[in-house]
């Protein structure tokens, strides 16, 4: 008879595939991130106004574009209802009081469509509004 030798169980984790797959994970982020840059298309109106300062924290914007769909910052798709910007500035007011709020809107929407969108911001106890122009250099 022939003693049995008993095989140890291996306890070290083989992480070459974890690394795989965290490698095409990059080169899918690699390649989607570009497509995912895009944004609103509005065609601001110039002016011959003066820089805001840069800070360091991120502005709250809302998008007018031609067809007066509202976008808020750098969303895609439009607001479903007025009263989500209202909601959202409350909520980013209340939490960073000291952000600045712009409105961007195509130079080709009526008054009418700037001005909401600056009352919905004042509704939300925001005590400033910006307008974003392109300077008349462009």
């Amino acid at each position: 008879m022939r003693p049995r030798r008993h095989k140890r169980q291996m306890s070290e984790i083989n992480v070459v595939p974890y690394i795989d797959v965290m490698l095409v994970l990059l080169v899918i982020f690699m390649v989607t991130a570009p497509l995912l840059m895009e944004g609103i298309s509005v065609e601001l109106p110039k002016a011959n106004a003066k820089v805001v300062s840069e800070k360091s924290t991120e502005p709250f914007v809302v998008h007018v574009d031609k067809n007066e769909q509202y976008f808020i910052n750098d969303d895609p798709e439009p607001v479903q209802t007025l009263q989500e910007i209202r909601i959202k500035a409350d909520i980013v007011m209340r939490n960073s009081p000291e952000t600045e709020f712009l409105v961007r809107a195509d130079k080709s929407v009526r008054y009418d469509a700037v001005v909401q969108a600056m009352v919905l911001l004042q509704q939300a106890g925001v005590p400033g509004v910006g307008l974003v122009t392109d300077s008349l250099d462009n």
